[in-house]
């Protein structure tokens, strides 16, 4: 895996406020409620590829015992930040998805992939990303794997505005006939189709729970979500969350959270 792409995008982009926006934030209200669905209060979590803790210090502030692992240092360095000033603690180590051998076998209640499956452009690595995150998670826990998908890019910048980037993407063989996305690591982001993650399952041996489009529609229609007043938002967020979990409009999604749990054996 090439980690100098990640490493240079996220030390010049704003990843601490990504969520902070009203139509950013949809994906993280989507998010916790799984997690807190699923996953009890005061479990151990391993969240992998935490970026700069969003998600960990959240957990953490709702009585969960975070662990946190991220790959990109300035990352880090806000994370630590960001905890002095919040005053939660969580471990934040140095790493990659695809080796967690720091961590025991079943040593945690749950592992949140939130980020990482999105970097990685080899099936193998992303099965061992997978496989790594079954190790580490007691049977019978679950796994949060966030991936974005193929459609919501071909619309949202491939058909952008005049048309222009879709016949760029074409003359520069950036797409399949099928027009499913090919990405480079120069590309940063991987794009997927439902088979894809279901193929993923397939080889890791992870049971689905359920799988959540997080935003949906939420980035469509994100210059209008700014300005809806409270109501309209709250609105918005109700209707959301009704048909996040339908099987028919995933593949619409930026952004999918597809749930997993290792089964136990007796």
């Amino acid at each position: 895996m090439n980690t100098s792409y990640i490493t240079d995008y996220y030390n010049n982009y704003n990843e601490d406020e990504r969520t902070k926006s009203r139509h950013g934030s949809v994906e993280f209200t989507t998010n916790m409620k799984y997690i807190r669905q699923y996953v009890p209060q005061g479990a151990k979590i391993l969240d992998v590829g935490a970026g700069t803790g969003v998600y960990s210090m959240a957990l953490a502030m709702d009585g969960y015992d975070v662990h946190a692992v991220e790959l990109v240092e300035h990352n880090i360095e806000v994370f630590r930040e960001n905890l002095r000033a919040c005053g939660a603690e969580i471990p934040v180590e140095q790493g990659n998805a695809l080796d967690l051998s720091r961590f025991p076998d079943e040593s945690f209640d749950a592992v949140l992939l939130f980020g990482p499956l999105y970097h990685l452009y080899e099936k193998e690595d992303k099965i061992t990303a997978l496989r790594e995150a079954k190790r580490v998670v007691k049977p019978g826990g679950h796994i949060f794997a966030a991936y974005c998908m193929n459609e919501a890019t071909i619309i949202q910048y491939a058909f952008k505005d005049d048309g222009r980037n879709m016949m760029d993407c074409l003359t520069k063989g950036m797409l399949t006939a099928d027009y499913k996305c090919i990405s480079k690591p120069a590309d940063l982001f991987e794009m997927v189709r439902l088979e894809d993650i279901d193929a993923l399952n397939r080889e890791t041996g992870l049971k689905r729970v359920k799988i959540v489009a997080s935003d949906l529609f939420t980035h469509y229609i994100g210059d209008r979500i700014e300005s809806f007043s409270e109501a309209a938002y709250q609105a918005y967020v109700s209707y959301h969350l009704s048909i996040c979990e339908r099987p028919d409009l995933i593949g619409a999604t930026n952004h999918s959270l597809d749930i997993r749990t290792k089964e136990r054996v007796f």
